[in-house]
């Protein structure tokens, strides 16, 4: 484990989760930027994070506070311009809100069930704002406020050998 900033190299394949989101407002053109620089000719990367169909701050005060710290849920089309100017092409953009939103609801679904033994943890509050978090955001999903998204980029202006659909994830082995 490193800091993206400090990896060297240039690799056939990249894959980073929930990582832009973290990454802070300012430095997120350096980040697509550094994706490309590692990116060998013709290489792929799957960029998956969550994102935001707005123009506003990109965080609320609340979470910035007590849960994300530093973090910045940017704009879908904001990301789409840092990578077009890191000159990465954009293969492929899969929306997966609603499996996020299921995905939320089972984490608070889970974390209820096991209530008693985080507030031994922790204490009460946390175990209030913890799960005030956790319905909120399969709320804000649900809502298409916030989404995750999945981008399939490669170094402009490959994509040689890229499938022309989707079809080969669904096939029978």
């Amino acid at each position: 484990m490193e800091d993206y900033r400090q990896t060297t190299g240039q690799f056939d394949y990249i894959t980073s989760v929930g990582m832009f989101e973290h990454v802070g407002k300012d430095n997120l053109p350096g980040y697509f930027e550094k994706v490309h620089d590692l990116l060998k000719p013709g290489a792929r990367a799957l960029i998956h994070g969550i994102t935001g169909q707005h123009n506003g701050p990109g965080v609320e005060p609340w979470l910035t506070k007590y849960i994300f710290p530093g973090g910045y849920i940017p704009s879908v089309s904001k990301n789409v311009d840092y990578m077009i100017e890191a000159n990465l092409q954009i293969d492929d953009l899969e929306p997966l809100r609603r499996h996020y939103q299921k995905t939320l609801e089972i984490w608070d679904h889970n974390f209820n069930d096991v209530r008693d033994q985080v507030r031994n943890m922790f204490d009460e509050r946390f175990c209030r704002m913890w799960d005030l978090y956790l319905q909120a955001a399969a709320a804000s999903f649900e809502s298409g406020n916030i989404d995750v998204m999945q981008f399939l980029l490669t170094k402009a202006p490959s994509g040689e050998g890229l499938p022309m659909t989707r079809d080969y994830m669904y096939e029978e082995s």
